[in-house]
């Protein structure tokens, strides 16, 4: 999955709650998804633009309820909102979980929408998650003992961080399954909400 069709799901994502301007549209992506903390008008607008041509989102005048500050360009008094194709596009992502999904921006992307996705997929996204983690540990591991001996202080260093990062994201891997696997009847673990911050600070 690319950067661009990352961001795609993540507006998708973002829209199907409520049609939003760009700049609300940005400042929600940027509070919620670590990858996109960093998004810049440059980024957001080229691919709302490609998502318009592609009937997945309509652009409007300004129907929001915010008001719009007087020096808002014109862009800003759009409000973005899903059509029924875009409905139909997040709907197929949410029920994906093909080994895109739990690549390193795709995972955090799904995980914010684990809300709208069912349990099996949820399950599986999370099982695929980890499975990528364990065989990147195995690489870790055995890069850092191909180079013990010639590898500087700092490089040393910098390879155990790398190592001690993949292994939290792993625990706190293990424990969101063990709690899908244990919530009765698909329910939403209480718990996996509150992981999302954690992960976070501990991204690989």
């Amino acid at each position: 999955m690319t950067k661009t069709d990352v961001l795609t799901l993540a507006i998708l994502g973002s829209l199907s709650e409520r049609p939003l301007h760009g700049y609300q549209l940005r400042k929600e992506l940027g509070s919620q998804l670590g990858p996109f903390r960093a998004l810049s008008y440059g980024s957001l607008y080229p691919c709302l633009k490609r998502m318009v041509a592609a009937g997945l989102i309509a652009a409007d005048g300004d129907a929001g309820d915010e008001p719009v500050r007087a020096s808002a360009s014109r862009r800003s008094r759009i409000a973005y909102r899903l059509t029924d194709a875009g409905k139909a596009q997040l709907g197929e992502e949410l029920a994906s979980a093909g080994a895109s999904s739990w690549d390193d921006d795709a995972f955090d992307v799904r995980f914010s929408m684990f809300t709208k996705t069912d349990s099996v997929t949820r399950l599986r996204i999370l099982e695929g998650r980890r499975s990528r983690l364990a065989e990147r540990l195995e690489e870790v591991s055995d890069s850092m003992r191909r180079a013990r001996d010639r590898a500087d202080a700092y490089t040393s260093e910098l390879q155990r961080h790398g190592l001690e990062r993949v292994e939290r994201e792993v625990e706190w891997l293990d424990k969101l399954i063990d709690q899908e696997r244990s919530a009765p009847g698909g329910q939403q673990p209480n718990a996996a909400t509150g992981g999302t911050t954690s992960r976070g600070e501990n991204h690989a």
